[in-house]
């Protein structure tokens, strides 16, 4: 072989992208990674990572304007935005480092520049490789992955101009903090950023067109999201319709539809969260037996394309858009490439986390959904101010829900908001994947002091046998 012939090439270094390569690399696969902009994608450089990071700035600067509560005091409060602003890109940079570094270390051959299925070689496919429309090299290979991910969706009358409306990109790296801000969209990428922002000193409002913010979660913990965002000083509207935007010279102004009422907003800032679309522009998809349906590749269990050789993972490959998902199914398109018996993601498996305040975290069916799939359910709550540690922590507000299968004590589902969240999530997430029952669930020891009895006690609580509540 010579130096662009490989057994795998992996077009996007994101967290899907690099992942894949490395495991091929391990499994004894030639591998080559094709990457335009940065090692690491959109969720280390501009997602996942630099968000957090400003998040747990915000957090600090909440807790530091609650002291009292603590036993504490302190004089004039106040932070540095472009401090704050500045690790974001560091603790992102870093990690985009590191990718480069574990990539060397695996032997995975680097390519910077722009991928695009340039036909086949006898049995082998072709990538043409460019960089500002000047052609870098021509790979070959046998098997090829697209994992290009996706970008912000785009409204019109909502394009951002860099200025006063802002996607994720300008609002991740604020000059200044504004006032006021409007975010449009209540997911997981809006409602961080409206999180953010607040436990910042901004006036935040949250319009949302559906009935409800955090529309992909439980009602019952998108009811309690709602309220705590509002307890907090937000102003969310839902079941909203947007009239025109009028940009001022520091300001947008316009007039929301909700609730029976006009409001007239006008705020500093926008912020565009309304969801995204998967790059497959420039492909070279063309005359190949790939699909797209609404900007994604349609893929088979295993991220099969139908088109012989090419598979498609991550966000490219439609939702649910999660970098966890986006590396498990790396992992696993690689190693069904290589031979090993693999099995398929089921999606209901795939915990989803959002880092507001307080936090998210949900795994499997809503109450609703399993309702409507027809299982006739047990469920159980439990509140965090019948925990122990979240009381001694100051984190009282929250709520553990599970969902179990009258019949067969199957977990369905399980919903938590609360402190730490995100980090407890996985406890079911095993058990989902393990296809534990209540039996088990049941007789599992938790530790104490811990917020993760909430969890034991929420499982106790749908067979009535909740004991701290």
């Amino acid at each position: 072989m010579n130096k662009t012939e490989f057994d795998l090439v992996v077009v996007g270094g994101g967290p899907g992208g690099y992942v894949a390569a490395i495991r091929a690399a391990q499994l004894g696969l030639r591998t080559a990674l094709v990457e335009a902009n940065h090692l690491g994608g959109i969720c280390l450089n501009w997602g996942c990572i630099p968000t957090k990071a400003l998040l747990r700035a915000s957090e600090i600067n909440h807790l530091l304007h609650h002291l009292g509560e603590f036993g504490f005091a302190a004089d004039n409060v106040r932070f540095d935005l472009q401090k704050v602003v500045k690790r974001s890109r560091q603790v992102a940079g870093q990690l985009s480092s590191g990718v480069g570094h574990l990539l060397k270390k695996n032997k995975v051959t680097v390519f910077d520049g722009f991928g695009a299925l340039a036909g086949k070689d006898g049995g082998r496919r072709l990538l043409s490789v460019t960089k500002d429309g000047k052609p870098v090299a021509t790979l070959s290979a046998k098997n090829i992955i697209l994992a290009t991910g996706a970008r912000a969706r785009v409204l019109p009358g909502l394009e951002p101009d860099g200025k006063l409306i802002w996607s994720y990109r300008e609002a991740m790296v604020p000059t200044e903090m504004p006032r006021s801000l409007l975010v449009i969209g209540s997911g997981a990428i809006g409602i961080e950023f409206a999180s953010f922002y607040r436990n910042m000193g901004a006036e935040v409002t949250v319009v949302e067109v559906l009935d409800r913010i955090l529309p992909v979660e439980d009602e019952e913990i998108s009811a309690l999201a709602h309220k705590a965002f509002v307890k907090q000083g937000m102003t969310i509207l839902t079941g909203a319709k947007l009239g025109p935007l009028t940009k001022g010279a520091d300001s947008v102004s316009l007039s929301v539809e909700a609730g029976g009422k006009t409001h007239a907003i006008t705020v500093d800032r926008v912020i565009s969260a309304v969801g995204i679309v998967g790059n497959v522009e420039k492909l070279g998809l063309e005359g190949t037996a790939i699909t797209v349906d609404r900007t994604h590749v349609k893929v088979d269990a295993r991220c099969f394309t139908g088109e012989p050789g090419i598979y498609a993972i991550g966000d490219l490959a439609g939702p649910p858009w999660l970098a966890h998902k986006a590396s498990h199914e790396g992992v696993m398109c690689v190693e069904a490439i290589a031979g090993r018996h693999v099995h398929p993601i089921d999606p209901l498996n795939i915990p989803g986390c959002t880092y507001c305040r307080p936090q998210i975290a949900s795994v499997g069916l809503t109450e609703a959904r399993a309702k409507e799939a027809g299982h006739a359910v047990r469920v159980g709550r439990f509140p965090f101010i019948g925990n122990g540690k979240a009381i001694a922590m100051g984190e009282p507000d929250g709520l553990v829900k599970t969902v179990f299968d009258a019949e067969t004590g199957e977990l369905l589902g399980a919903h938590m908001i609360g402190a730490e969240v995100t980090e407890m999530i996985q406890g079911y997430v095993i058990a989902r994947t393990s296809e534990l029952t209540d039996a088990e669930l049941k007789e599992t020891v938790f530790p104490h002091p811990t917020i993760s009895e909430a969890m034991h006690e929420a499982v106790l609580a749908a067979y009535d046998g909740a004991l701290h509540i």
